[in-house]
Order: C-alpha cells, then structure tokens, then sequence
C-alpha cells in the first residue's frame, strides 16, 4: 500500500525530493494530482511511512 507523504508545488521538486529518498534506501512513487495544478504527490510504502518523514523532515529543512 502506497501513502502520498508529501505534494510538491513542482516536477523539479518531486524529483529531488525522490531523488534524495531514494538515495537513502526508501522506494518512493510520484504522480502528477492535476496537470493544471502541476502538483506531484511523492508517494512510499505506508511500512516505511515513519522513517521517510524523519529523513523528508531534514531534506526540506536543509
């Protein structure tokens, strides 16, 4: 089962943020909400859910 953890306002920002949690060892999924919104959903697996916010938690406040 796959949880959206985060929405990024851009595709260039859901990249990096994928990018970056895929680095660290997390399977990470995104998807566009609405092509006129350009807003990704960055989705993981709801097992992994609490590990991927402390990490997400630091990649955004950096």
């Amino acid at each position: 089962m796959w949880t959206v953890i985060y929405i990024a306002p851009t595709a260039k920002i859901a990249e990096s943020i994928k990018k970056r949690l895929t680095e660290e060892g997390f399977l990470v999924q995104t998807r566009p909400i609405s092509m006129s919104k350009q807003q990704y959903e960055i989705l993981v697996p709801s097992g992994e859910l609490e590990e991927v916010q402390e990490v997400l938690s630091s990649i955004l406040h950096s």
